[in-house]
């Protein structure tokens, strides 16, 4: 499962073939998995509309699929992701659902991702601890009965200046990914 998710989501990551005049475009092209965050809240505002993105993401015949649980507690967040920093959240997506329903929480992960950078906060994609988290944690953390975690966002502060040169792994280039014929 962690190998089709990672294979659906690097689709999305890996055209950057876009024009850098295009703010749409220009924040998926400039995109960044952050490593470095730093302490300091989330506004609850920033945070509703960091949400709001994932629940506007496109789902196969729009079924939409996918619970949002938001863990700001740091105790309960720190078992999950060890590295937390104080402030992060973690947004766990969620589905009752099987492996068509995996690709539209992807989607919905993506969309939080991408705008919790445009709002300039950090985020990163987690998937190793999904695991974990639903043989152990899924009481705690408080998944809808039925629902199993599919893949975890953090968001969170960065330094600023932080950007995809300074603070992330370096990327392959397009002409290695990508073949027409």
């Amino acid at each position: 499962m962690k190998k089709f998710l990672g294979i659906c989501m690097m689709f999305f990551f890996v055209f950057p073939a876009f024009s850098q005049e295009n703010p749409g475009l220009k924040a998926i092209v400039n995109h960044y998995a952050a490593r470095n965050f730093t302490a300091g809240d989330i506004s609850r505002s920033d945070l509703d509309q960091i949400l709001q993105a994932g629940v506007r993401a496109p789902s196969a015949s729009n079924r939409q699929p996918w619970h949002f649980t938001v863990v700001r507690n740091q105790a309960l967040a720190k078992r999950i992701v060890s590295n937390i920093v104080e402030g992060n959240v973690l947004i766990v997506i969620s589905t009752a659902g099987g492996q068509r329903e995996f690709l539209d929480c992807a989607l919905a992960a993506e969309n939080i991702y991408l705008a919790a950078q445009a709002l300039g906060y950090g985020s990163r994609l987690y998937t190793g601890p999904i695991d974990a988290l639903n043989q152990n944690l899924k009481g705690d953390v408080g998944l809808p009965s039925g629902h199993s975690a599919v893949i975890l966002v953090r968001v969170g502060r960065v330094q600023a200046g932080a950007d995809a040169v300074s603070a992330a792994s370096a990327r392959k280039a397009a002409n290695e990914l990508v073949s027409y014929k």
